[in-house]
């Protein structure tokens, strides 16, 4: 059980995330500190009765938490928990699914126009004072969305946003979730995961906003990139592990795809010699998507919201896991 408003304390872990600045102006009346670093945070683990992280989490924290009852998980993935090991220790686990819905779906435009408008290339010209002529090739000049199909992978809060963006770019939309008897929202059409590879042919952009799971890992693989079109561009704003990134690699080097962006690898940073830097029809950033000026006021929300239900005695969470 979460101790009295006045006994509870709060644990808020993360590098960069500055909950120390932002929590004390909701006047919620809640004591708290925050670690910058896992060695900090592992030295404090045994005070907190409510954890705010996200990267800095191993299983093996979880034996020395002695008071924690409630994780807040200030990101949507959570993989790295073990559901099992926090359920038998009588541990709420609560995402926080919706928190970067804006920030990553405006990133996934972002990329995608980027990509179709050529814009990291004039940015690359901008660096060498380079002034580009008009282009007389129709085929090399840039693109524009109209009439063109976006299939999303993964219609929760972000896919489901994602959507929208399209449609107001009057874009087709086809959406991928089990459920296809769903409501549909702003896609044209939904279709279940095991038709992926069967429609990747139609797509002129694909774009992965699921989470890592068994099934997603290298989602897109050698196979599923051959079955794009050669004009098509590929998104990941979900995680590095849902592409085989040596698959990736070979479409672009064989181009299989016309291009991509990336904002999530396999393994983070990036290693400098991978060849993804080096394309010019590949955009990475480093795992911002999800970042915003709201971000930690995002998480509050979910976060004072559900601790207010818990003190209440409500069992009823917002984005509750475990």
């Amino acid at each position: 059980m979460l101790p009295p408003k006045d006994d509870t304390l709060i644990h808020f872990a993360h590098a960069a995330y500055r909950f120390d600045l932002r929590y004390p102006k909701r006047d919620h009346g809640t004591r708290f500190y925050q670690t910058p670093n896992r060695e900090e945070m592992r030295a404090r683990m045994a005070e907190g009765h409510v954890l705010v992280c996200s990267g800095f989490w191993n299983n093996d924290l979880l034996a020395a938490a002695d008071n924690l009852t409630y994780i807040q998980v200030c990101a949507a993935g959570y993989n790295n928990f073990d559901l099992d090991a926090l359920e038998k220790r009588g541990v709420i686990l609560c995402n926080g699914a919706g928190v970067n819905m804006n920030a990553v779906t405006e990133h996934a435009m972002g990329l995608l126009l980027t990509l179709t408008r050529h814009i990291h290339l004039g940015r690359d010209r901008q660096a060498r004072h380079e002034w580009r002529p008009m282009i007389a090739n129709p085929d090399t000049r840039e693109e524009e969305l109209p009439g063109k199909t976006m299939l999303i992978y993964g219609l929760g809060t972000i896919g489901g946003r994602l959507a929208k963006l399209a449609k107001a770019f009057d874009m087709r939309v086809i959406g991928m979730r089990r459920d296809t008897s769903a409501d549909p929202g702003a896609c044209d059409e939904l279709r279940h995961p095991k038709d992926l590879h069967a429609t990747l042919g139609e797509a002129d952009v694909v774009v992965l906003t699921c989470p890592l799971t068994e099934e997603t890992t290298n989602l897109m693989d050698a196979a599923a990139f051959a079955a794009m079109k050669p004009s098509a561009y590929f998104i990941n704003v979900a995680r590095g592990g849902c592409h085989d990134e040596a698959a990736l690699v070979e479409a672009i080097k064989s181009r299989q795809i016309a291009g991509a962006g990336i904002d999530v690898t396999a393994v983070e940073p990036l290693d400098a010699g991978s060849p993804l830097w080096d394309f010019d029809n590949v955009v990475v950033t480093p795992h911002s998507a999800g970042e915003t000026r709201c971000y930690e006021e995002n998480v509050l929300d979910v976060l004072i919201e559900n601790l207010d239900r818990l003190w209440s005695g409500g069992t009823d969470l917002r984005n509750r896991i475990v």
